[in-house]
């Protein structure tokens, strides 16, 4: 009888010792203050997660008491602990390009960027075309001693440049300058017309002065894909996932952990789908379709994808646009621009083809996700949208504007009542602030510039992020931006009033973007059952001094409980 007891008691132990086992989590991170970013907006000491999802949140004590032989166990003295930053409007692939290529967002001067593209000529075959981007000419120190509406002329590059095309894209996108070769490569004459919904910026004899402006850039463009036609496919190939890997690596050293995609082709999203598949994503990619209505319709329904690879990779949405920048004068305005009589802008996409756009959307149940920079723009989209909404009994749509960055005050609340997203980008405004007073005048500025706390407090969900390669993928800087409204160069602030709080910020980039994306059940806030996407940073964003934020290392980068990136330098 005695052996049976034992037995039996031997055979508990046994059980009860497997039961902790497979109970122990993969991930402990104690030691911390873990902001969840959930309702209540709970702070806790640790947290665990297990099979990719949060276990626990407690004290120390709680968490750590059921910790296992193979538990990963993450000191974080004392750090701060958030929801995995979620990257909420950039351009992925371009990203990756853009880590290949001249990069011109921290250059100051014209002859500064003159300069790196003569060094790249120095390395570059003849014929060789040499591209770049991320110039921008009214965040120069100093103005091109030849020039119009403050663009440079071509012809510096020109001389440096004889034997190799250059296309250098404006940091926007939305406009590019290019050399005499490259011109002439493209067949650009006296007599070349200007496309709809683009500009050839000319001098008085109505030569051209090498920038291109909105769907002009086509012309240019055309003439570089035609050279890289004599690239083989695998050539091709292996330098877009060269770029998706380089643009991967960014994300996880910025503590992004998910990703929005403002624009992905048919074969990219082919190609990010067999990724997921195959786990070849170390961090969350979210995607928009882009296309034109005429080579979407009767597709889309093949490219839907949601949470492809266990959550890796999504495709609900499309995107379209219907205006430029404000920066090359693409932004499309109610009124005159303040400083270019007479000239509202540019309308890049056809208002009737964005109404066929959304109507795809509508039958696909995809979210639909339209640029729109200008007052103008603004209101054509959000006039599209509610007449959607009133033709369909569909609801929860949370279709999006991206950017929505100047509009007329009628227009913010609309926002909040038709319940249409405002996906903006906290950095955009204070990169901006230099020119847009001097684009829109006092008044515009003031009341209709980047108005996040007037749409927050009208009901509005607003987003952030960077427009990466646009801005460099910082969300630190684009934080600071959105909670100060002030420029870490200068201290220039920018109409302070519509700065978001410490906790609405925060909000922004994580619970915001992931409801914008309709997974705000799976991701945005660190709560039981949610994946566990983490970014612990070295600074309390909530209650650090404004330098502070700037001083703030991403420490770790963590998705779905696995250490994707540890900064070694602490």
């Amino acid at each position: 009888m005695k052996n049976y007891l034992l037995f039996g008691f031997l055979i508990l132990i046994l059980a009860s010792c497997g039961t902790e086992k497979q109970e122990s989590p993969d991930l402990i991170i104690h030691n911390a203050t873990v902001y969840t970013v959930d309702e209540e907006r709970s702070v806790h000491r640790a947290i665990s997660i297990k099979d990719g999802v949060v276990a626990k949140l407690g004290t120390d004590e709680e968490v750590l008491r059921s910790k296992g032989e193979d538990t990963e166990i993450i000191d974080a003295n004392g750090a701060f602990v958030i929801p995995g930053l979620i990257e909420g409007h950039g351009h992925f692939s371009g990203l990756g390009q853009s880590l290949m290529n001249l990069n011109f967002l921290k250059s100051k001067s014209w002859d500064e960027i003159v300069a790196m593209v003569a060094e790249k000529v120095k390395h570059t075959e003849k014929g060789e075309w040499i591209i770049g981007r991320g110039w921008h000419q009214e965040k120069w120190t100093e103005t091109p001693h030849d020039h119009i509406h403050g663009y440079p002329r071509h012809f510096d590059l020109s001389e440096i440049a004889p034997d190799n095309p250059v296309m250098l894209t404006h940091a926007s996108g939305h406009g590019l300058i290019a050399n005499q070769l490259a011109m002439d490569v493209a067949g650009i004459t006296v007599e070349t017309g200007d496309p709809v919904g683009g500009e050839i910026v000319r001098d008085n004899q109505g030569n051209a002065i090498g920038v291109f402006e909105e769907r002009a850039q086509e012309i240019i463009r055309n003439a570089y894909n035609y050279y890289l036609k004599d690239q083989s496919d695998e050539q091709k190939l292996k330098e877009w996932y060269d770029g998706i890997a380089l643009a991967q690596k960014e994300c996880l050293e910025n503590g992004i952990t998910s990703f929005q995609d403002a624009g992905a082709r048919f074969k990219e999203i082919d190609r990010y789908r067999e990724m997921a598949r195959s786990g070849e994503f170390d961090m969350r990619l979210w995607a928009m379709l882009r296309h034109s209505s005429k080579d979407m319709d009767g597709k889309v329904s093949q490219y839907r994808t949601v949470d492809e690879g266990d959550g890796y990779f999504t495709c609900r949405a499309i995107k379209t646009e219907v205006d430029g920048a404000l920066g090359s004068f693409g932004a499309w305005l109610l009124e005159s621009y303040a400083d270019k009589e007479n000239f509202v802008g540019q309308n890049t996409t056809e208002i009737s083809e964005v109404e066929k756009i959304a109507e795809i959307a509508l039958r696909n149940d995809m979210q639909l996700c339209v640029h729109a920079i200008g007052d103008r723009a603004n209101r054509e989209v959000l006039d599209i949208m509610e007449r959607s909404y009133e033709a369909t009994d569909k609801t929860d749509l949370r279709w999006r504007i991206e950017h929505s960055q100047h509009l007329h005050p009628d227009d913010i609340p609309r926002f909040g009542s038709l319940g249409v997203i405002a996906s903006m980008q906290g950095i955009h405004c204070t990169s901006d602030a230099p020119f847009v007073e001097k684009r829109l005048g006092e008044e515009r500025a003031r009341v209709g510039a980047y108005p996040w706390k007037a749409i927050v407090e009208s009901g509005g969900v607003v987003t952030n992020g960077t427009d990466a390669p646009v801005e460099d993928l910082s969300a630190i800087e684009s934080y600071y931006a959105t909670v100060t409204r002030k420029r870490i160069d200068t201290g220039f602030e920018f109409f302070p009033e519509n700065k978001l709080t410490r906790d609405e910020a925060l909000y922004s980039y994580t619970m915001a973007n992931a409801y914008a994306a309709k997974e705000d059940a799976q991701k945005g806030s660190l709560e039981v059952g949610k994946y566990g996407d983490i970014t612990i940073l070295s600074e309390n964003w909530i209650e650090c001094s404004e330098q502070a934020i700037l001083d703030t290392k991403i420490l770790y980068t963590i998705v779905a409980g696995k250490v994707k990136y540890k900064n070694e330098a602490g």
